[in-house]
């Protein structure tokens, strides 16, 4: 998996969100803008990240770990039991 490049500033950060509360579209693949990027964020339980694409893989992040979405790749989401993340945005 990749890290933020050090020139982006975050910008923006979602909600936290629940196991009960991930928005669909969270859960089904989507992807950033370009040049747009993400730190998927895990307060506390698990969730599964999945990057699509020629190197698709999937991770399990667990509490005080991040994922990084990189721009116009496309991904998804699922949560693993009890979760609360949230994701910040960076361009």
């Amino acid at each position: 998996m990749k890290a933020l490049p050090g020139d982006v500033k975050k910008y923006s950060r979602s909600p936290v969100f629940t196991e009960a509360g991930v928005p669909k579209k969270l859960l089904s693949a989507h992807a950033t803008k370009p040049g747009v990027w993400g730190r998927l964020i895990v307060r506390s339980g698990a969730l599964t990240y999945t990057i699509l694409g020629d190197r698709q893989e999937s991770v399990r992040l667990e509490t005080g770990e991040t994922g990084v979405i990189e721009p116009t790749v496309r991904h998804f989401v699922r949560p693993e039991g009890a979760v609360e993340f949230f994701v910040e945005f960076y361009k």
